[in-house]
């Protein structure tokens, strides 16, 4: 199965799934989309009532604000996958629950695996702390970290930069950053692994600061 069939297969999957409770108030499931050779990942928390509604990530006034800061670093939101931890809104957009997070995950993994991104770049604490647990994103946000064949960013959420105006500012340097980092994950991923076969990856390795 190519990464197109297994992520439209994943989309199907997720339209009719009742693994955790939120399927009961979804009205949309929102899987995530982006193409499937693509880079870079952003993977965010989770639908809010404009994803709900339209079955899109990233689609209401947060979105506005995503589709910017990647205008400002040169890129395309066509060309980058955009998802979240969860598929389905969670009530009044409260924070995802450790069992609809595990529900998701599996879904998650499988569309990281045939997309084979070089970097992905989580979107809030819940998304960070899947790759990077323990982590403070006021502490590490715009540092690439390579974990095992790729690299993790953190960020802070689109959502954080409009509640609270001084974090927009922080936002808008680190997304300056991504090309930089991009060629810089382009170079790191293009030699030879130099751990040992059987060792596994130093977890959070620092690539690269400011």
């Amino acid at each position: 199965m190519s990464a197109e069939e297994t992520l439209a297969q994943i989309t199907k999957e997720v339209s009719t799934c009742t693994a955790c409770a939120l399927h009961r108030s979804r009205k949309r499931s929102v899987p995530g989309e982006g193409p499937a050779g693509t880079e870079i990942m952003f993977i965010g928390e989770g639908p809010g009532f404009n994803e709900n509604e339209q079955g899109r990530p990233f689609v209401g006034a947060a979105g506005n604000l995503l589709n910017e800061l990647l205008a400002q670093a040169g890129m395309k939101r066509e060309a980058v996958w955009i998802g979240n931890v969860v598929k389905c809104r969670p009530p009044e957009n409260r924070d995802p629950l450790p069992e609809e997070l595990s529900a998701c995950n599996a879904y998650l993994e499988r569309q990281i695996a045939a997309i084979g991104p070089k970097i992905i770049i989580t979107l809030g604490r819940f998304s960070m702390g899947k790759f990077l647990p323990g982590a403070k994103i006021g502490a590490v946000h715009g540092q690439m970290r390579r974990i095992g064949q790729r690299f993790v960013i953190a960020m802070f959420h689109p959502a954080a930069a409009l509640h609270n105006a001084s974090i927009k500012p922080m936002l808008v340097k680190d997304f300056a950053q991504l090309p930089k980092l991009l060629e810089q994950a382009r170079a790191a991923l293009g030699q030879p692994a130099t751990v040992p076969a059987g060792e596994p990856p130093e977890e959070a390795k620092q690539l690269s600061m400011f």
